[in-house]
């Protein structure tokens, strides 16, 4: 069983981007969600395993959904 807690960092490593504050600050300042119409799983930025991962992470609610939550926050404001 995994017990490691799951991070902003740890997540954008496990959706293989760069994962330092700096990167992922930079990504979200470039990839932002303006509309609430739009789900975090279908933004356009995601390649397709990507948003699978995010999309099965919020519906299974799984250990990464808090995280997912978080991003999804952070792509709004």
């Amino acid at each position: 069983m995994d017990t490691s807690s799951h991070t902003i960092n740890t997540l954008f490593q496990q959706l293989g981007l760069p994962s330092s504050d700096r990167s992922i600050d930079q990504f979200i300042a470039t990839h932002r969600l303006f509309s609430n119409k739009i789900d975090i799983t279908e933004a356009t930025f995601w390649t397709p395993a990507q948003a699978g991962f995010l999309k099965e992470a919020l519906e299974s609610d799984s250990d990464w959904c808090e995280v997912v939550d978080e991003l999804n926050i952070r792509l709004r404001n």
